[in-house]
């Protein structure tokens, strides 16, 4: 009998984490939700359109002395505003054009949102895999990142155009006679009188506005997913839950990067030359408020959008699990 026992090593294979990225059904899941979410919460995105363009129009006024009171004495520049808040948008919006009033431009807006989400949980899902630990979570640091990147490429690939197109729509619709008949219209004047540039207006206040977005909700949205199930993978969110948390992650991203959306609108309405024109100009005429302008309506949507966004997107996900499992 040998007094030397000889063990044999045994080797495991490596225990992997769930995989974040959920290929292509992220995608469709994305544009499902990009669909439904556009549909309830548009209403709250031409208030803030509306707001934000808003700049009022000076109308001079004459005043009268009491030595020659049928004759003017001085004339006086007034700046009056059309609205005078959110309820006076949609009490004259539907006065003027009745409901349907406050769905110009949706068309864009839903045939932009499809994709756009697409490539915003499809790119976060994808970046996160690449970047989570064995575990499947990811640092402070890789969070902003993924959503930072998620942000640039949707700004890239759609939504600096998409964007443009809705505020000239919304913007057409102020006039007594608009000149554009619908979206493809739009887009063809606009391609024809200023170049394919022209859809591209705006391009770097959006890619701020939506690199800066994305970082802060999806930071913000793991950040509390990671709190509440203290880092297991396997253990879900109530949807509640995740509404909560979405609304949040918006209202921060909100607070963050009005200005850069106001700017943002300004340029895209075709008003100013360079995105530091229009910050300069905005800066001069109006002040720091006038960098906050539409940030109410603005909060209610995004606060909305954002939490229906993870609910609609987790519900879509769990059907998927079981009418579409991954292999």
């Amino acid at each position: 009998m040998s007094l030397v026992q000889t063990h044999t090593p045994t080797i495991q294979a490596p225990q992997l984490a769930p995989s974040s990225r959920r290929g292509f059904r992220s995608i469709v899941a994305g544009g499902l939700t990009g669909g439904i979410n556009i549909c309830i919460v548009f209403p709250t995105e031409f208030i803030k359109t509306q707001l934000q363009l808003d700049t009022g129009k000076n109308i001079m006024t004459a005043h009268h002395s009491i030595m020659a009171p049928y004759k003017a004495t001085i004339l006086e520049s007034k700046n009056v505003k059309a609205y005078t808040g959110s309820v006076d948008v949609v009490k004259k919006t539907i006065r003027q054009k009745g409901v349907t009033g406050m769905y110009k431009g949706v068309t864009v807006l839903l045939c932009g949102a499809i994709p756009t989400y697409s490539v915003r949980f499809g790119v976060f899902d994808f970046l996160k895999s690449k970047f989570s630990d064995q575990d499947g979570n990811l640092s402070p640091l890789a969070r902003l990142g993924c959503g930072l990147g998620t942000g640039v490429t949707e700004a890239t690939l759609v939504m600096t155009w998409v964007e443009t197109l809705k505020v000239r729509l919304i913007s057409d619709q102020r006039k007594k006679s608009p000149q554009y008949r619908g979206l493809v219209h739009a887009a063809s004047s606009i391609i024809r009188n200023e170049g394919l540039s022209g859809l591209y207006k705006g391009l770097t206040p959006t890619i701020l506005k939506q690199g800066s977005n994305q970082a802060i909700r999806f930071s913000a949205m793991e950040t509390l997913r990671k709190w509440y199930t203290g880092a297991d993978q396997s253990k879900s969110v109530p949807k509640p839950f995740v509404a909560l948390f979405g609304a949040l992650a918006g209202g921060c991203s909100v607070l963050g990067n009005t200005p850069i959306d106001v700017v943002k609108t300004r340029m895209q309405n075709g008003s100013y030359s360079s995105t530091m024109e229009c910050a300069r100009q905005v800066a001069m005429k109006e002040g720091v408020r006038g960098f906050y302008k539409g940030c109410l309506p603005r909060m209610n949507r995004v606060c909305l959008e954002v939490a229906l966004a993870f609910c609609i997107y987790d519900s879509v996900m769990d059907i998927f699990k079981t009418v579409w499992p991954s292999k």
